[in-house]
């Protein structure tokens, strides 16, 4: 008789738990906020009690899957309309104890590089904080690996590249796919071939010399927005990004190649045109520059950027140094602006107008393959010249 009434009562007190846990208030998501590109975006959604969290991937099509407890979504779902690396966004309750936001994937895979909670600085509630980075296939079938699902609650960061010891240099074509570049005015050439065999053979000298591992930013005629070329930059580690261009002025008789660097003011009118002809590349191939992460736009105004801008300016003198009594360079060949393709905080990087395709001599040398080698070999040389100190000093 015993047994039976404490198997009762076990039964009646799991009865009440459960009952209490469905009478339980869900959480209320009162507000949420989506910006970013193809490359990276930020999802933040606010909650008035802290929200446990659990992330898992899953392919075909590529989504990410982020489970929350029992959740009442009350802001309008236009407020996390997809964009950037997502073509979708679903969210809502699976049961009355959970809750679920769906992300798939656009053009490309995307991972979480950073997922926490964080409470508002007003004191009430808190705000969870996804950013997402593209990746690629290889990365993404790994994470939907069932140990990969994340705890809940933990903070999911980017692993860091794997260390070579190499100093790593991204090599960017500029222009491609559907964003052709200037064209030349005699030969038609449009510029983003130029720059793709440039950067082929700048790539292969580079990768004859001891201690450097150069790769290429896209080694076929394929559209990359700015934001993608400066985060594979950083995704491979990179100590140094150049970036190969030919430029296009009105004005025939100008020619030479320049060195540009980064800056929130342009030196000149002239550096302050290329940049605005260069950042138009997203333009051309779709790309709502205005929706990146707001941190992206800080980079210009906030130059730890400090130090990643004097080696990229030590880079660019060394690039002057070389060229100088070998090839033509532009009056004062040391320029700089606001260019999008600039903009990592923490890789240095220059932009190399290699000429004029508006001017027929340079157009000439431009499509020159023994050109093409003369000018990639004077580069190696400027790039052994800026990395020799950083070496000797152990960085």
């Amino acid at each position: 008789m015993k047994s039976v009434l404490r198997l009762a009562v076990l039964i009646l007190l799991a009865l009440g738990l459960g009952a209490a846990a469905a009478r339980a208030e869900p959480l209320a998501a009162y507000a949420a906020r989506i910006a970013g590109d193809d490359a990276r975006t930020r999802i933040v959604i606010d909650f008035d009690k802290r929200p446990e969290i659990a992330i898992r991937y899953i392919a075909n099509p590529d989504r990410i899957v982020v489970d929350l407890p029992a959740t009442s979504f009350s802001f309008p779902a236009d407020d996390l309309a997809a964009r950037g690396l997502f073509r979708a966004i679903r969210f809502g309750a699976i049961d009355a104890r959970q809750s679920r936001l769906v992300l798939t994937a656009g053009a490309r895979p995307a991972k979480i590089v950073l997922s926490e909670v964080r409470p508002n600085e007003d004191g009430k509630g808190f705000r969870l904080v996804l950013d997402a980075e593209m990746t690629d296939a290889e990365t993404f079938a790994k994470l939907v690996k069932p140990e990969a699902w994340s705890d809940p609650a933990a903070q999911v960061v980017a692993d860091p590249p794997k260390s070579t010891g190499d100093f790593v240099i991204a090599v960017d074509a500029g222009h491609g796919g559907i964003d052709a570049g200037a064209t030349g005015k005699s030969t038609q050439t449009p510029e983003k071939t130029i720059t793709l065999a440039f950067a082929k053979a700048l790539a292969e000298r580079l990768n004859k010399q001891k201690g450097i591992k150069a790769f290429l930013t896209r080694d076929k005629d394929e559209f990359l927005s700015l934001s993608q070329r400066v985060t594979l930059a950083r995704q491979h580690g990179a100590n140094l990004f150049i970036s190969l261009h030919a430029d296009m002025l009105g004005q025939a008789g100008i020619r030479g190649a320049t060195v540009y660097t980064i800056s929130d003011k342009a030196s000149d009118h002239l550096a302050a045109a290329a940049a605005e002809r260069e950042n138009q590349s997203d333009e051309v191939g779709g790309v709502d520059a205005s929706s990146e992460p707001p941190e992206v736009s800080d980079i210009l105004a906030d130059l730890t950027r400090r130090e990643t801008q004097a080696f990229s300016i030590s880079m660019a003198k060394s690039v002057v140094t070389s060229f100088e009594g070998q090839i033509n360079l532009i009056n004062n060949p040391h320029r700089f602006a606001g260019f999008r393709v600039l903009q990592a905080p923490d890789v240095p990087s220059i932009l190399l107008e290699l000429g004029f395709l508006s001017n027929k001599d340079d157009e000439k040398l431009l499509l020159d393959p023994a050109w093409r080698g003369r000018v990639a070999d004077l580069l190696v040389k400027a790039v052994n010249k800026y990395r020799a100190p950083l070496v000797a000093n152990g960085g």
